[in-house]
């Protein structure tokens, strides 16, 4: 009979990192303040769409907002995904 012990053992690779909880509370603040700043990014993104509606002058601030906040939301991701692929290599 196998036991759920030797199924962990089979699943589990002895060398597969194990994440410190310091470690894993570290990655998960700072996917909170990616989050935040994302969130914050797209309010005024539909903000600024719902106005242009209204008036099209706005539009004119909503692709300055794009333009000037996108590249910065997608250096956090990438920064985040390397942190985190960092984590999950062996050795580190």
């Amino acid at each position: 009979m196998i036991t759920a012990q030797d199924t962990a053992s089979v699943l589990m690779d002895t060398n597969d990192p194990v994440l410190s909880r310091s470690e894993l509370e570290a990655l998960h603040l700072k996917f909170r303040e990616m989050k935040h700043g994302i969130n914050n990014m797209f309010a005024v993104i539909m903000a600024l769409s719902e106005l242009g509606q209204r008036n099209p002058a706005h539009l004119e601030r909503l692709a300055k907002a794009v333009l000037e906040r996108t590249p910065d939301i997608v250096n956090q991701l990438t920064a985040f995904g390397e942190q985190l692929g960092a984590k999950l290599k062996p050795g580190s």
